[in-house]
């Protein structure tokens, strides 16, 4: 089994961040995405789409997507619980975990992809404005979960979940993405610092 990674980008590190949690080793093949490595033909002939994180069995699978890759080690580790317990519990992590990705990781990707100089390259085109208004729908959806999370510890309940490692790391995009941390929000802070502090978020 081999993870084509590509280090600290989002995709790649919320594979990363999940098998810490869950204590899993993989054996990596790094993919320098800066040197656009990943429209390699290597990468290209396992994920036509050139994205990362790629996941390749044993027997010659290849998995791509983070959420699919995360699914894939859940089930074959599923202590600790990271996609949760039952049918309610799942249905739950998954919403807020696509909360996350759309309303979130999604507009802070955007605002990095659209308006970063070394992104010109990737992006095209590369539309300034569009990059401008999704800075301001990140910072609304943070104002939505500073709601939500007065009433409970992480994202999706009182366990950490896939939704938080979703939530952790487009909170740290955010600084490339040049969108300010929203200090006033106590409860996303709060969240965040205590997410943040967890072993894992090192990786």
């Amino acid at each position: 089994m081999k993870l084509y990674d590509g280090g600290r980008a989002p995709n790649p590190r919320r594979v990363t961040v999940f098998l810490a949690e869950k204590g899993i080793e993989v054996e990596k093949v790094p993919v320098d995405m800066g040197q656009m490595e990943h429209k390699s033909a290597e990468v290209t002939g396992l994920n036509p789409l050139q994205t990362l994180p790629v996941l390749v069995l044993d027997d010659g699978t290849v998995i791509t997507e983070s959420v699919a890759i995360c699914r894939y080690f859940e089930e074959l580790h599923p202590e600790p619980v990271l996609m949760g317990t039952d049918a309610r519990d799942k249905a739950i992590v998954e919403m807020w975990n696509r909360r996350m990705e759309l309303n979130f990781l999604g507009p802070v990707a955007a605002a990095f992809r659209h308006t970063h100089p070394a992104m010109k390259e990737w992006e095209v085109p590369q539309l300034a404005e569009w990059g401008e208004v999704n800075r301001p729908k990140a910072l609304a959806f943070l104002k939505l979960l500073d709601l939500e999370l007065a009433g409970r510890e992480f994202i999706a309940g009182d366990r950490y979940t896939i939704a938080d490692i979703t939530g952790m790391i487009a909170f740290d995009f955010m600084k490339p993405a040049r969108i300010e941390r929203p200090d006033q929000l106590a409860n996303v802070m709060r969240w965040y610092q205590s997410v943040a502090a967890r072993p894992s978020a090192a990786k």
